[in-house]
């Protein structure tokens, strides 16, 4: 059993996570740890104390990222349409990344690490066999491709923000019609594995 932080503890942990909230969304990941300690008001020793590790920090930041997710797909499952509930919940989470330029980033390279991460796998799956099961969503679709969707918004909104921060939406309009069933033509590539995925994702940032 974890002890739980004394107040003053607790208070210059959640500072740290609050200021790199911030400044991650604005700048993305790579802002300097120093620069985080400064704006949270704590001593770069006490934000090491708290996250050893980078990617401490960034699970720590975003772990409430993946329980909106579950929560998104809970609600797109409790749609009638299934295409409609695999639209909508794709739609929702890039949304989340066009606010955050540091989800965006985490989002293309690997999801934050928390306990909510496998449930909403689960619950991703649901959504695309759903949608395949109705006939929408084209049968060659599986839920590593997701990860195709994914990526390619992520760097849509990284390469238009500036110019057109809306422009994402366009992307994604076109690689949903491209995930239709009536669209779909022979793949020349098989999908990608679960483990080659998990390699791709553990390469990337």
């Amino acid at each position: 059993m974890t002890k739980p932080l004394r107040k003053d503890a607790q208070r210059n942990r959640d500072l740290l996570i609050e200021a790199a909230r911030g400044l991650y969304a604005v700048r993305g990941l790579d802002v300097a740890l120093e620069e985080i300690a400064k704006t949270a008001g704590v001593s770069i020793g006490t934000l090491y104390n708290h996250f050893p590790q980078r990617a401490d920090l960034v699970n720590a930041v975003f772990a409430d990222r993946t329980e909106t997710v579950a929560k998104l797909a809970e609600h797109a499952l409790s749609l009638d349409d299934a295409w409609a509930g695999l639209t909508s919940f794709v739609e929702r989470v890039c949304e989340l990344q066009a606010a955050d330029r540091g989800y965006n980033e985490l989002a293309s390279t690997r999801p934050p690490q928390t306990e909510d991460l496998e449930r909403g796998y689960e619950l991703m799956t649901r959504i695309v066999e759903r949608a395949k099961e109705s006939g929408a969503l084209r049968a060659d679709f599986t839920l590593e491709d997701m990860a195709f969707v994914t990526w390619g918004i992520a760097r849509t909104v990284e390469a238009t923000a500036a110019v057109r921060p809306e422009v994402w939406r366009r992307h994604l309009a076109l690689l949903f019609d491209g995930m239709r069933a009536p669209a779909a033509n022979p793949l020349p590539e098989p999908p990608l594995l679960p483990g080659e995925l998990a390699r791709i994702m553990g390469g990337c940032g």
